[in-house]
């Protein structure tokens, strides 16, 4: 360690680095948490409120509405609920920083990738050992550290611990917009972007959308063309929605639904799209696209379109606060003999929602690993007790120099 972390500091990243976090890693990812498992995600939840306990904290259950689905025939399901963790720690304190991250996982109840096994001596497999039970358990770890720190009163946090990341964070979109409301920062802890550790910077707005065409049924043989065919109504939707796709907006039509017998053409259909734009304005252009063709598929194929969905994830753009944050957790890197990378991704996250509330956040925060929403996920060990004492000294330093 660079001498210009002094003793106390030294302390308290030698307690975060200490901390059970292997233990807890373990029992957790042995728990099937899948994003619709409701008892996996509730086992869950009790096993980080006793885990959680060890913090000063007010935890909380939230249960909220999930978004609607649309179903195979183009009907709305009524929503569900999901439920979440909240936790609240000194919100009086006059620093406020976020701190994040989710406890379901991409594997359903019956996957077959389901228990943690050691792949060497410095490698972990298991379902969401890097995505992201590894990242619950460094947050942890830091912030049982940090509060053995002399002037940790002068810090306070909100903790949101959600159970649908994995499907969109639909439920949970307004809980983490409330708790990110006002925060100096923010800290998300999902694994870093590659193996070597480097970190998430910008990433592209993401909206989901099941478009139903509702067509007309006739005889394949005797009147076909009297029949409004929805399958090829959507199919020339999605054909020209990916033709669509340029720099900054990129457009993946993901399935269809509807059709029946081979004699009947189909009056039904659903199209499963997915939009990423780097930016507002290049999301403002999709939704400028999703009705313009609409519209022209409407008076093509004589049929009625109806389209579900938003843009839940608004684009993360890297502000100059952003900025600001980023040079302190470099520089936090180099002090722990660390390398600090940044990478543009494509992938979303809770980050995407937490940047849009004009809060400068580090989303991954989380351990090393690769090959995640696999059977192959894997993470290494060290990286536990390295982003431990990462998250530790960032928050001393926010708390040294009273912000960003």
């Amino acid at each position: 360690m660079a001498d210009i972390i002094n003793a106390c500091e030294q302390r308290i990243l030698k307690t975060a680095a200490d901390f059970p976090m292997l233990d807890l890693l373990t029992g957790w990812s042995n728990i099937n948490s899948g994003s619709h498992n409701k008892t996996g995600l509730a086992h869950m939840a009790e096993a980080l409120k006793q885990a959680f306990s060890i913090l000063p904290a007010t935890i909380e259950e939230v249960t909220l509405p999930s978004q609607s689905v649309i179903s195979a025939e183009g009907q709305p399901i009524p929503p569900s609920t999901a439920t979440h963790l909240h936790l609240t720690v000194r919100p009086k304190a006059p620093l406020q920083i976020l701190l994040t991250g989710h406890f379901d996982t991409v594997f359903g109840e019956n996957h077959t990738f389901n228990t943690v096994t050691y792949l060497d001596d410095e490698t972990l497999g298991g379902p969401g050992v890097a995505d992201m039970k590894g990242g619950l358990a460094v947050m942890l770890a830091a912030l049982q550290a940090f509060e053995q720190h002399p002037e940790k009163d002068q810090l306070g946090y909100e903790i949101v611990l959600n159970s649908d990341e994995e499907i969109g964070s639909g439920s949970s979109a307004s809980l983490l917009s409330q708790a990110a409301a006002g925060k100096t920062a923010a800290f998300t802890y999902e694994p870093s972007t590659l193996p070597d550790g480097t970190f998430a910077s910008a990433r592209p707005g993401s909206g989901n959308f099941s478009i139903v065409i509702k067509g007309l049924a006739a005889h394949a043989g005797r009147n076909i063309d009297q029949g409004r065919n929805a399958i090829l109504a959507a199919a020339d939707m999605a054909l020209r929605l990916k033709a669509a796709s340029c720099e900054g907006m990129t457009v993946n039509p993901a399935k269809i639904d509807g059709g029946g017998p081979n004699n009947i053409v189909p009056d039904n259909a659903v199209l499963r799209v997915n939009i990423r734009a780097s930016t507002t304005e290049k999301m403002n252009l999709a939704r400028d696209l999703l009705k313009k063709t609409i519209a022209d598929i409407s008076q093509d194929h004589s049929v009625t379109v109806t389209i579900y969905g938003q843009f839940g994830r608004p684009p993360k753009i890297i502000s100059q606060k952003s900025k600001n944050l980023m040079a302190l957790v470099e520089n936090s890197c180099r002090d722990l003999g660390l390398t600090a990378q940044w990478k543009e991704t494509g992938g979303v996250c809770d980050g995407n929602n937490i940047s849009a509330m004009d809060v400068p956040v580090i989303d991954t925060m989380g351990v090393r690993g690769g090959s995640i929403h696999s059977a192959q996920e894997f993470m290494i060990i060290k990286s536990l007790g390295e982003r431990a004492q990462l998250s530790a000294l960032v928050l001393m330093r926010l708390l040294k120099e009273g912000g960003i």
